[in-house]
């Protein structure tokens, strides 16, 4: 089979013929339709996830991940199941599915991919690239959400929340999620998605350039009960804290080494104001982002798509850091 690999830190992404590989007894073989990309996806290739010897033996709220090369990256796919091991009973040959793969072995940018048991069924007609962002960007928004206590279909509290780079994958379900859990939403985004972010669900929208989206400053005066912060590569401002309700917090998806410090200064003085988000493999949050898509709840975004031999051009689009919904490699 074909399969982008790189074998070594911050080295090229190369198009190789690898052997297909074997499930065992608890794993499932996919054919990959498409693999979707995140940041930790390039993280990883920079070695900037790799664990110091000190480091890793302490209870951070961060994977670390020590890449055996040559290394195949991906862990959002969507596909088709070839083969099931025998202890595996959840899907089946023929299922259309869903897949988050092993961050330590990766392998979703290939035709075929070895998944675990964070995998679950979509429908059989339906475009494997809608789907191929939930088992990362969609879980991580829900779960964060529920971290808060949002109840979908506006059965929760009724909460003022800020959330940054609301266009890119994790921030486009953010916003429609909030929706449904009837929150009221300021987000921030550049100008030329502000009203993509608007129709999502956004009840208040921030070009992020302007004296205005610099300060964060909700247009109606509230403070956040929560800011959800999915800027990539920006360390902790004290503007996230200022605009905040006196019980809010900040929640961190993407921290720096600069915000892991103040994270753990703050926990030393037992303060629960910043918070660092680690996404749970759930397969029932899985299951229910899928539904939302199937009934027509949230979508989606696509920012662009690839096929396989042009990996490299998604890769780069993926590190500038202005992809407008998701990145997606079709096979």
């Amino acid at each position: 089979m074909q399969a982008v690999q790189y074998f070594s830190y911050g080295g090229a992404l190369k198009l190789s013929e690898v052997p297909v590989p074997k499930p065992k007894e608890n794993d499932i073989l996919v054919k990959v339709e498409a693999a979707s990309l995140n940041p930790i996806d390039w993280r990883i290739q920079e070695g900037i996830l790799r664990a110091p010897k000190l480091l890793s033996i302490l209870p951070l709220p961060i994977p670390f991940v020590d890449c055996k090369f040559p290394f195949t990256p991906g862990v959002e796919v969507a596909g088709e199941v070839i083969d099931v091991g025998t202890n595996v009973k959840t899907v089946k040959k023929g299922d259309k599915v869903v897949s988050l793969l092993n961050y330590l072995n990766g392998g979703g940018l290939a035709q075929y991919a070895i998944a675990e048991s964070f995998t679950a069924v979509r429908p059989s007609g339906s475009r494997a690239a809608e789907y191929a962002g939930l088992p990362v960007a969609g879980v991580t928004a829900l779960q964060i959400l529920k971290s808060i206590g949002a109840k979908f279909y506006g059965t929760g509290d009724k909460r003022n929340i800020l959330i940054t780079a609301a266009s890119g994958g994790v921030g486009q379900y953010l916003v429609q999620l909030a929706r449904l859990a009837g929150l009221h939403v300021t987000a921030t985004c550049g100008a030329r998605n502000i009203d993509l972010v608007r129709s999502l669900g956004a009840n208040e929208v921030l070009d992020y350039k302007t004296p205005e989206g610099q300060q964060l400053t909700s247009p109606s005066g509230k403070l956040y009960d929560c800011v959800i912060n999915c800027v990539a590569n920006t360390e902790w401002s004290s503007t996230l804290e200022a605009n905040l309700t006196s019980d809010g917090k900040v929640i961190e998806v993407t921290p720096t080494p600069v915000t892991m410090a103040r994270y753990w200064i703050k926990k030393l003085v037992r303060s629960n104001k910043l918070e660092v988000f680690m996404l749970k493999s759930d397969r029932e949050d899985l299951e229910f982002m899928i539904n939302l898509v199937n009934e027509g709840s949230i979508r989606t975004v696509l920012d662009s798509t690839y096929a396989l031999d042009k990996a490299q051009e998604a890769w780069k689009r993926c590190m500038s850091g202005y992809a407008t919904g998701k990145i997606i490699v079709e096979m």
